[in-house]
């Protein structure tokens, strides 16, 4: 399992943009295998506190062990310097408050499927298996891919399709979904392949299963909206001075954090008339990455996923 985890994305850059004192409480609130995390648990090691957290126990499992294999990384957890938490990062309110923690001194999110979830067969994530249509982050969430493929109507497919997946062919490949459960439910991934084969243009296949099973997983794990959530709940933990570093993969997820930082970076806001004056407001963001980053060439040769990675930071006012 421990060799299947990506290898972490804009890791140094991350780092460096979220630390910003070596005391502080961190926040890794994507875990995955724990590549951030070590990072940052090096930086801050031994005065800092490093809080963990991911929705998919798996996740948990791996970056206990990763850091159990040293030495260092043993005394951290010992001493109550590593905390790893299963549970959703939209949550993170009510996580800090179980554990005391007032304030926040940085939040990361690396956001997205890892490459073990995706070849993990029990997982249902992939295409490219003939596996149970799961997608779920966390098993303990009763809603999964096949309840949303066999019960939702042609329209709530259609629509998941468009907005989550910005496919062309949203309706022709929902009303496929709907015509083919009409005889048989669809209950594994080849299967759902099958049917949205039947309705993809040939050259264009590929891309187009990618783009439903994509919008499928939004669906299933609302990401989404515990994006929006997680940004809005850090705001209210984040001390002055504090980082918000996020790293996203598709232009729906960069788009929400590229607009939160925009709103609360802004001094002023529209009246919506022209007659009347914009009203002035307080900035509570200081937008460090005006531009987002990109992984390097030699990164991107080397690890094929951080070609569609871009990276945000801001700072807390």
């Amino acid at each position: 399992m421990s060799n299947g985890y990506h290898i972490p994305v804009l890791r140094k850059e991350a780092v460096d943009a979220l630390i910003t004192t070596a005391d502080g409480v961190y926040v890794d609130g994507t875990l995955g295998g724990g590549g951030h995390a070590e990072a940052i648990a090096k930086k801050i090691f031994p005065n800092g506190l490093l809080i963990g957290i991911d929705a998919d126990a798996d996740a948990i499992a791996e970056a206990q062990r990763r850091f159990s294999a040293t030495t260092d990384f043993q005394q951290f957890i010992g001493s109550g310097h590593i905390i790893l938490v299963h549970d959703n990062v939209s949550n993170i309110q009510a996580i800090l408050r179980q554990r005391n923690v007032r304030q926040i001194h940085g939040l990361l999110l690396d956001i997205g499927v890892s490459s073990f979830q995706l070849d993990e067969g029990s997982k249902g994530f992939s295409f490219r298996t003939n596996d149970a249509l799961d997608m779920r982050m966390d098993k303990r969430q009763t809603l999964d891919a096949r309840t949303v493929v066999n019960t939702y109507s042609e329209q709530e497919l259609a629509r998941v399709f468009w907005r989550y997946g910005e496919e062309k062919s949203s309706r022709r490949i929902a009303r496929a979904i709907v015509e083919h459960r009409a005889h048989r439910r669809i209950e594994t991934t080849g299967e759902l392949a099958f049917v949205v084969e039947e309705k993809a243009s040939g050259k264009f296949f590929v891309k187009t299963l990618a783009r439903v099973f994509q919008a499928l997983r939004i669906e299933v794990n609302h990401e989404l909206e515990n994006l929006s959530n997680t940004l809005r709940e850090t705001m209210e933990v984040l001390a002055a001075g504090g980082r918000i570093v996020v790293i996203s993969y598709h232009s729906l997820e960069d788009r929400i954090v590229k607009n939160f930082f925009q709103v609360e970076a802004a001094d002023k806001v529209s009246s919506g008339h022209k007659l009347l004056p914009d009203m002035p407001r307080v900035p509570r963001l200081r937008v460090i990455t005006k531009k987002p980053i990109i992984a390097s060439d030699e990164e991107q040769l080397q690890n094929p996923r951080s070609r569609s990675a871009k990276m945000r930071a801001a700072e807390r006012l």
